[in-house]
Protein backbone atom coordinates (compact mmCIF):
# COMPACT_ATOMS: atom_id res chain seq x y z
CA UNK A 1 0.00 0.00 0.00
CA UNK A 2 1.32 3.43 -0.98
CA UNK A 3 -0.01 6.23 1.24
CA UNK A 4 -0.47 9.79 0.03
CA UNK A 5 -1.82 12.68 2.14
CA UNK A 6 -5.46 12.28 1.08
CA UNK A 7 -5.66 8.77 -0.38
CA UNK A 8 -3.89 5.41 -0.48
CA UNK A 9 -3.12 3.13 -3.41
CA UNK A 10 -2.81 -0.65 -3.46
CA UNK A 11 -0.41 -1.82 -6.17
CA UNK A 12 0.44 -5.46 -5.50
CA UNK A 13 -1.53 -6.64 -8.58
CA UNK A 14 -0.20 -3.99 -10.95
CA UNK A 15 2.86 -4.58 -13.10
CA UNK A 16 3.74 -0.90 -13.10
CA UNK A 17 4.23 0.41 -9.58
CA UNK A 18 3.85 4.02 -8.50
CA UNK A 19 6.91 6.00 -9.50
CA UNK A 20 8.14 9.54 -9.94
CA UNK A 21 6.82 9.78 -13.52
CA UNK A 22 3.17 9.31 -12.60
CA UNK A 23 3.30 11.60 -9.57
CA UNK A 24 5.07 14.29 -11.60
CA UNK A 25 2.45 14.17 -14.36
CA UNK A 26 -0.49 14.16 -11.94
CA UNK A 27 0.88 17.15 -10.04
CA UNK A 28 2.14 19.10 -13.09
CA UNK A 29 -0.75 18.67 -15.51
CA UNK A 30 -2.36 22.06 -16.29
CA UNK A 31 -5.99 22.47 -15.20
CA UNK A 32 -6.51 26.07 -16.33
CA UNK A 33 -9.47 25.03 -18.53
CA UNK A 34 -11.31 23.85 -15.38
CA UNK A 35 -12.15 20.39 -16.76
CA UNK A 36 -15.58 18.88 -16.22
CA UNK A 37 -14.54 15.51 -17.70
CA UNK A 38 -11.21 13.67 -17.57
CA UNK A 39 -9.91 10.53 -19.30
CA UNK A 40 -6.87 8.64 -17.95
CA UNK A 41 -5.53 6.30 -20.66
CA UNK A 42 -3.59 3.31 -19.31
CA UNK A 43 -4.62 3.89 -15.72
CA UNK A 44 -2.62 1.18 -13.92
CA UNK A 45 -3.24 1.72 -10.19
CA UNK A 46 -5.42 4.75 -10.96
CA UNK A 47 -2.86 7.16 -9.48
CA UNK A 48 -3.38 9.90 -12.11
CA UNK A 49 -7.17 9.81 -11.79
CA UNK A 50 -6.89 9.98 -7.99
CA UNK A 51 -4.48 12.92 -8.10
CA UNK A 52 -6.75 14.78 -10.51
CA UNK A 53 -9.75 14.06 -8.27
CA UNK A 54 -7.84 15.79 -5.48
CA UNK A 55 -6.67 18.70 -7.65
CA UNK A 56 -9.82 19.47 -9.65
CA UNK A 57 -13.58 19.74 -9.45
CA UNK A 58 -14.06 17.49 -12.48
CA UNK A 59 -17.32 15.61 -12.08
CA UNK A 60 -16.54 12.79 -14.52
CA UNK A 61 -13.16 11.06 -14.29
CA UNK A 62 -12.92 7.99 -16.49
CA UNK A 63 -9.96 5.62 -16.55
CA UNK A 64 -9.05 2.99 -19.12
CA UNK A 65 -7.00 -0.11 -18.34
CA UNK A 66 -6.42 -3.17 -20.55
CA UNK A 67 -4.77 -5.50 -17.99
CA UNK A 68 -7.38 -7.37 -15.92
CA UNK A 69 -5.42 -7.47 -12.67
CA UNK A 70 -4.55 -3.78 -12.88
CA UNK A 71 -8.15 -2.92 -13.82
CA UNK A 72 -9.53 -4.73 -10.76
CA UNK A 73 -7.02 -3.04 -8.50
CA UNK A 74 -7.78 0.36 -10.03
CA UNK A 75 -11.50 -0.12 -9.32
CA UNK A 76 -10.66 -1.10 -5.74
CA UNK A 77 -8.47 2.02 -5.31
CA UNK A 78 -11.24 4.22 -6.69
CA UNK A 79 -13.84 2.69 -4.35
CA UNK A 80 -11.57 3.18 -1.34
CA UNK A 81 -10.85 6.82 -2.16
CA UNK A 82 -12.81 9.91 -1.01
CA UNK A 83 -13.92 10.50 -4.63
CA UNK A 84 -15.47 7.15 -5.57
CA UNK A 85 -18.63 8.78 -6.94
CA UNK A 86 -16.62 10.71 -9.57
CA UNK A 87 -14.35 7.86 -10.69
CA UNK A 88 -15.03 5.05 -13.16
CA UNK A 89 -12.64 2.54 -14.74
CA UNK A 90 -13.27 0.77 -18.07
CA UNK A 91 -11.66 -2.62 -18.74
CA UNK A 92 -10.90 -2.23 -22.44
CA UNK A 93 -8.23 -1.60 -25.02
CA UNK A 94 -7.96 1.92 -26.41
CA UNK A 95 -9.02 0.87 -29.92
CA UNK A 96 -12.21 -0.68 -28.48
CA UNK A 97 -12.92 2.40 -26.39
CA UNK A 98 -12.67 4.85 -29.31
CA UNK A 99 -14.84 2.75 -31.66
CA UNK A 100 -18.03 4.15 -30.18
CA UNK A 101 -17.13 7.23 -28.14
CA UNK A 102 -19.96 8.58 -26.02
CA UNK A 103 -18.18 11.60 -24.61
CA UNK A 104 -15.61 14.24 -25.30
CA UNK A 105 -13.12 15.01 -22.54
CA UNK A 106 -11.77 18.33 -21.31
CA UNK A 107 -8.57 16.65 -20.13
CA UNK A 108 -6.92 13.51 -21.49
CA UNK A 109 -3.90 12.35 -19.52
CA UNK A 110 -1.53 9.41 -20.01
CA UNK A 111 1.72 8.01 -18.66
CA UNK A 112 2.11 5.68 -21.65
CA UNK A 113 4.32 2.56 -21.86
CA UNK A 114 7.32 3.63 -23.88
CA UNK A 115 10.09 1.06 -24.02
CA UNK A 116 10.30 0.53 -27.77
CA UNK A 117 13.29 -1.82 -27.67
CA UNK A 118 12.79 -5.18 -29.32
CA UNK A 119 13.44 -7.40 -26.31
CA UNK A 120 10.86 -8.73 -23.89
CA UNK A 121 11.19 -10.07 -20.35
CA UNK A 122 9.68 -13.24 -18.88
CA UNK A 123 6.92 -11.20 -17.21
CA UNK A 124 4.22 -10.69 -19.85
CA UNK A 125 2.10 -8.48 -17.58
CA UNK A 126 4.99 -6.11 -16.96
CA UNK A 127 5.87 -6.18 -20.66
CA UNK A 128 2.33 -5.15 -21.55
CA UNK A 129 2.55 -2.23 -19.13
CA UNK A 130 6.08 -1.31 -20.17
CA UNK A 131 6.45 -1.77 -23.90
CA UNK A 132 5.36 0.76 -26.42
CA UNK A 133 3.74 -1.79 -28.73
CA UNK A 134 0.97 -2.12 -26.11
CA UNK A 135 0.09 1.53 -26.78
CA UNK A 136 1.96 3.12 -29.70
CA UNK A 137 2.22 6.90 -29.58
CA UNK A 138 0.33 7.11 -32.87
CA UNK A 139 -2.71 5.32 -31.36
CA UNK A 140 -2.63 7.48 -28.23
CA UNK A 141 -2.50 10.71 -30.25
CA UNK A 142 -5.23 9.56 -32.63
CA UNK A 143 -7.47 8.83 -29.63
CA UNK A 144 -6.68 12.22 -28.08
CA UNK A 145 -7.63 13.96 -31.33
CA UNK A 146 -10.89 12.01 -31.49
CA UNK A 147 -11.93 12.42 -27.84
CA UNK A 148 -10.60 15.85 -26.84
CA UNK A 149 -13.10 18.69 -26.46
CA UNK A 150 -12.58 21.95 -28.32
CA UNK A 151 -10.83 23.64 -25.42
CA UNK A 152 -9.41 20.38 -24.01
CA UNK A 153 -5.88 19.65 -22.78
CA UNK A 154 -3.89 16.51 -23.62
CA UNK A 155 -1.03 15.83 -21.17
CA UNK A 156 1.66 13.13 -21.15
CA UNK A 157 5.06 12.25 -19.73
CA UNK A 158 7.47 10.58 -22.17
CA UNK A 159 11.22 10.01 -22.55
CA UNK A 160 13.00 13.21 -23.54
CA UNK A 161 14.54 11.45 -26.55
CA UNK A 162 10.99 10.96 -27.92
CA UNK A 163 9.88 14.57 -27.38
CA UNK A 164 10.48 15.91 -30.88
CA UNK A 165 8.81 12.92 -32.55
CA UNK A 166 5.81 13.11 -30.22
CA UNK A 167 5.31 16.83 -30.87
CA UNK A 168 5.57 16.23 -34.64
CA UNK A 169 2.96 13.44 -34.45
CA UNK A 170 0.62 15.71 -32.50
CA UNK A 171 1.07 18.51 -35.05
CA UNK A 172 -0.19 16.14 -37.75
CA UNK A 173 -3.61 16.13 -36.04
CA UNK A 174 -3.36 19.83 -35.12
CA UNK A 175 -2.57 19.38 -31.45
CA UNK A 176 0.07 21.88 -30.37
CA UNK A 177 2.20 22.18 -27.21
CA UNK A 178 1.16 24.79 -24.65
CA UNK A 179 3.45 23.72 -21.80
CA UNK A 180 6.75 21.81 -21.82
CA UNK A 181 8.81 20.86 -18.77
CA UNK A 182 11.98 18.78 -19.08
CA UNK A 183 12.93 16.69 -16.06
CA UNK A 184 16.40 15.85 -14.73
CA UNK A 185 17.20 13.58 -11.79
CA UNK A 186 19.94 15.95 -10.55
CA UNK A 187 21.50 19.15 -11.86
CA UNK A 188 24.42 17.23 -13.39
CA UNK A 189 22.50 14.39 -15.06
CA UNK A 190 21.00 14.40 -18.55
CA UNK A 191 17.38 15.35 -19.20
CA UNK A 192 15.39 12.14 -18.74
CA UNK A 193 11.69 12.97 -19.24
CA UNK A 194 9.48 15.49 -20.98
CA UNK A 195 6.18 16.64 -19.52
CA UNK A 196 4.04 17.85 -22.43
CA UNK A 197 0.60 19.49 -22.59
CA UNK A 198 -1.24 20.15 -25.87
CA UNK A 199 -4.28 22.07 -27.10
CA UNK A 200 -6.02 22.48 -30.44
CA UNK A 201 -4.46 25.89 -31.09
CA UNK A 202 -0.86 26.97 -31.56
CA UNK A 203 0.85 29.48 -29.29
CA UNK A 204 2.85 32.26 -30.97
CA UNK A 205 5.69 31.57 -28.53
CA UNK A 206 6.30 28.54 -26.35
CA UNK A 207 8.80 28.53 -23.51
CA UNK A 208 10.02 25.26 -22.06
CA UNK A 209 11.26 25.06 -18.49
CA UNK A 210 13.31 22.53 -16.58
CA UNK A 211 12.65 20.65 -13.34
CA UNK A 212 15.41 19.05 -11.27
CA UNK A 213 14.16 16.41 -8.81
CA UNK A 214 17.05 15.98 -6.34
CA UNK A 215 20.15 17.82 -5.16
CA UNK A 216 21.44 14.55 -3.65
CA UNK A 217 19.96 11.13 -2.88
CA UNK A 218 16.55 11.75 -1.21
CA UNK A 219 17.35 15.45 -0.94
CA UNK A 220 14.66 17.08 -3.06
CA UNK A 221 14.78 20.47 -4.74
CA UNK A 222 12.47 23.27 -3.63
CA UNK A 223 10.73 23.14 -7.03
CA UNK A 224 9.99 19.41 -6.74
CA UNK A 225 8.75 19.79 -3.15
CA UNK A 226 6.50 22.69 -4.18
CA UNK A 227 5.05 20.62 -7.03
CA UNK A 228 4.37 17.44 -5.04
CA UNK A 229 3.80 18.63 -1.45
CA UNK A 230 -0.01 18.24 -1.65
CA UNK A 231 0.51 14.51 -2.22
CA UNK A 232 3.65 13.04 -0.64
CA UNK A 233 3.39 12.47 3.12
CA UNK A 234 6.92 13.67 3.89
CA UNK A 235 7.02 16.75 1.67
Amino acid sequence: MFHFKKFSVSQDRCAMKIGTDGVLLGAWCPLDNNPFSVLDIGAGTGILSLMLSQRSNAEQIDALEIDEEAYEQCVENFENSPWGDRLFCYHAALDEFVEDPEDEYDLIISNPPFYSEDYKTDNSQRDLARFQDALPFEDLIEAADLLLSENGIFAVIIPYKEEERFIDLCAEVELFPIKVTRVKGTQTTEIKRSLLAFKRYELSTLTADELVVETARHQYTEEYIELTKEFYLKM
